[in-house]
């Protein structure tokens, strides 16, 4: 029989049928039609589809498929009117031999959603095959001291049909001596024995000629004929006997040929050549049977390979005949013993090689299993590797199915090569493996991942545009576009922040780029999150963080504070001549808006009007004296000093000092010598000027103090914003308190300065430090 062609992509899904249903459509019971032999092709034999009470086109629709036990495909289906049809002429004979009655089974199989049928197709036999004898003649030697009634056993004819249409009755011709009487067999076969009516008479009729004829019970009836010799011999009184009258044996199917299968013997009292018995095969002769017997031992001898599956017992009658020509008879019984020489056979009815992950118990292959052997060589055990997540679940009659055992993960194995093994219980046991080989489909269930949960790039201020400062990467478990990933800028809380005129970012690789120049003493550092998409469907993401600290680069000259460079008068530093060595005559103070080393300031006198007699600290900028001052010295002095920060290339600036020596701090710029001073007046007078400088003193200090709070206030709010605070432009910058520990004016000093600027006096007061530090630190 041969499956009807089902029009089904290549590749497809199956999903499994509940086990319920299974187990239902097992018990169920099968469907049963019948046709007579020799039925012509294309015999509407049923509508399946009408039986199953299923809609027209439902079996096409459904994946139906007819699945024959064995190879003969008789049944074709045709899926869109549900028809089921011969597909060609059947011969019982030939399909079934002597097995009665002739039951052919086959499945109905639906795939979509699963389900079985089983069916099973009758053939009925019709008298197609009239009977025929063995031989054309058969030779009787009978002697003539026979009495009536005795019986001649004869060669029952063959005929292939069975029941009635097999043979029913033998005849013989008309004549004085014999009658045929027909007997039955245990199989149910007839055969013929002839029965002596009337003694025969060598000398009266030396031989006789009859024709036998046998009858089947067909309608029309069929008939076949054989000539019986009969040989009138002398007297033979006395006909072999077997020592058994049935014979009972038990050969293995794979016995070598020219084994001896079991020994008769018969016995004959007559003395002389009566007494001499031969042996031969009586029903069948040796054309149809396997076996040949020895006419002289009797030794039956196995001549052709025995096969279980095809015939597993035989009945064969053997004769002994004496040399008068009386025979004996037995029957000997050869059961064949089935050895496991047939492996299991496995049949693919559905198969899906690609599963989708994450899918539970999806159906990868439906599956029937076949053992022509029996008893244990027959059983079947099923299995698949044990460390695989698939599952075989048993269905209807040796069908399986195989399913995953819970959802796959691509990303852990994406291919299985699954061997299905299939065992019989024989001995030694046969086993049959087919590899079945499972691509696992990806599904975008794993969110992209950074290499780091947050980056640190370092970025050097002045750089050029467009500047690639660094690389973010991310992986994605996932294959195909669920693994490509695309980067992006995600927005930034910080309102003031504008990250898109500052960075840019490579959507393919990651690449950052810096797309201008920055500036350390404007932003030092900023941050924002970089987000990783892939292309699934629906998409994952996931961010990281990205912090950017600019590199501080010496690209500020340092600034000098005091003494102010651009005033209108220069500034003069008194210096009494009375002052030790070491007396401190002014600090010249400056800061450099650069951080670290760039920041560290030093001080060097590189000119003076007398030589000597000064000296600068170089890392505080402190100018003392380095000698007792003497009458000679000149009253005006001017000094030189560099101020050079420590950056490569080192920067620099100038300053320049202007002391005058005076006698004492109440002697004025330029004395009067005209005018007699009172030296109580003169204390006084000195009495006056202190309270007038403390009074001063304390209120440039509070005017220092809020001003510093001020400063310090709007430099705060524009760090948290990234705004601007405006400071008035002049000799004293926005950031001359904000200074790095480094440089010449920390944050732990402030320092008060008075200026007058009348072109005839200037007064200069240096005070240490009077507030402590930690006040106007940051919190």
């Amino acid at each position: 029989m041969e499956t009807a062609q089902a029009k089904t992509p290549e590749k497809r899904q199956v999903f499994l049928l509940t086990i319920l249903l299974l187990l239902w459509e097992a018990d169920s019971e099968a469907i049963r039609y019948s046709v007579p032999e020799e039925t012509e092709s294309g015999y509407l034999v049923a509508n399946l589809a009408k039986d199953l009470g299923l809609r027209v086109g439902e079996l096409a629709t459904r994946g139906a498929r007819i699945h024959h036990r064995g190879d003969k495909e008789l049944l074709q289906l045709d899926a869109e009117t549900g028809n089921l049809l011969l597909r060609g002429k059947p011969d019982r004979e030939d399909l079934c031999g002597v097995t009665d009655p002739c039951v052919l089974h086959f499945q109905l199989i639906l795939e979509n959603p699963v389900q079985f049928f089983q069916t099973d197709l009758q053939i009925t036999d019709i008298n197609d095959h009239a009977p025929e004898f063995p031989h054309r003649e058969m030779l009787l030697k009978i002697q003539e001291i026979a009495q009536p009634g005795t019986v001649f056993p004869l060669e029952a004819a063959q005929d292939s049909d069975i029941g009635s249409n097999a043979v029913q009755n033998y005849t013989v011709s008309p004549n004085l001596h014999f009658h045929v009487v027909t007997q039955s067999r245990a199989n149910g076969r007839n055969y013929p024995e002839l029965v002596l009516d009337r003694a025969l008479d060598r000398e009266e009729q030396p031989e006789l000629t009859l024709t036998l004829t046998a009858v089947d019970g067909g309608s029309p009836s069929r008939s076949g004929t054989t000539t019986v010799r009969i040989e009138v011999v002398d007297i033979n009184d006395n006909a072999p006997q077997f020592v058994q009258s049935l014979y009972e044996v038990q050969i293995p199917e794979n016995s070598p040929l020219d084994a001896v299968v079991l020994t008769v013997s018969a016995r004959d009292l007559d003395a002389g050549m009566n007494g001499n018995v031969a042996y031969s095969l009586f029903q069948g002769g040796e054309v149809s049977q396997p076996f040949v017997i020895d006419d002289v031992t009797g030794e039956i001898h196995l001549k052709r390979i025995l096969d279980f599956e095809a015939t597993p017992y035989y009945n064969i009658e053997i004769v002994a005949t004496d040399s008068g020509g009386l025979s004996g008879k037995c029957t000997v019984a050869i059961q064949v013993v089935d050895v496991n020489d047939n492996a299991p056979k496995l049949t693919i009815s559905s198969l899906t090689t690609s599963i989708q992950e994450n899918v539970p118990e999806a159906v990868v292959a439906v599956f029937s299993v076949s053992d022509p052997d029996s008893g244990d060589n027959g059983r079947m055990v099923c299995s698949i590797q044990n460390d695989f997540p698939f599952v075989l679940k048993p269905t209807f009659e040796n069908y399986y199915t195989l399913v995953t055992e819970g959802a796959l993960d691509r990303e852990s194995r994406a291919e299985y090569n699954i061997t299905i093994t299939v065992t019989d219980m024989g001995t030694p046991r046969l086993t049959t493996q087919h590899t079945i080989t499972v691509q696992v489909s990806d599904v975008n269930d794993n969110v992209p991942a950074f290499t780091q949960t947050s980056y640190t790039l370092f970025v050097k201020e002045n750089n050029s545009p467009a500047l690639h400062i660094g690389t973010i990467s991310a992986t994605d478990s996932d294959s195909g576009s669920n693994a490509h990933i695309t980067y992006s800028l995600l927005p930034t809380q910080d309102p003031q922040l504008a990250l898109d005129a500052l960075i840019s970012i490579n959507a393919d690789n990651g690449q950052l780029f810096a797309l201008r120049a920055l500036d350390y003493e404007a932003l030092q550092t900023f941050e924002f999150h970089v987000g990783a998409t892939d292309q699934g469907s629906p998409a994952l993401s996931s961010q990281a963080l990205v912090q950017v600290l600019v590199l501080d680069a010496n690209d500020n000259a340092p600034f000098v504070l005091y003494p102010l460079q651009n005033a209108s008068a220069p500034c003069t530093e008194l210096l009494p001549r009375a002052a030790e060595p070491g007396y401190l005559v002014t600090k010249v103070v400056a800061v450099d808006r650069d951080s670290g080393q760039n920041a560290w300031l030093s001080f060097q006198l590189l000119k003076a009007t007398e030589p000597g007699l000064f000296s600068v600290w170089a890392h505080n900028g402190e100018v003392r004296t380095s000698r007792l001052l003497s009458e000679r010295e000149a009253p005006k002095h001017r000094l030189l000093l560099l101020v050079k920060d420590n950056g490569d290339p080192p920067r620099s600036a100038s300053v320049t000092l202007h002391v005058l020596l005076v006698d004492g701090f109440s002697q004025p710029y330029l004395p009067l010598p005209e005018v007699a001073r009172d030296p109580a007046q003169d204390e006084d007078v000195l009495t006056l000027y202190l309270v007038i400088a403390l009074a001063s003193v304390s209120s440039i200090f509070l005017l220092s103090v809020l001003l510093f709070v001020g400063v310090r206030l709007c430099r705060r709010a524009r760090a948290a914003s990234l705004g601007g605070c405006s400071v008035p432009e002049g000799h004293f910058p926005g950031h001359l308190v904000d200074v790095s520990g480094a440089g010449t004016m920390a944050q732990s000093y402030q320092y008060e300065v008075c200026l007058t600027g009348d072109s005839g006096n200037t007064d200069f007061k240096f005070f240490n430090p009077i507030i402590p530090s930690s006040l106007f630190q940051d919190p």
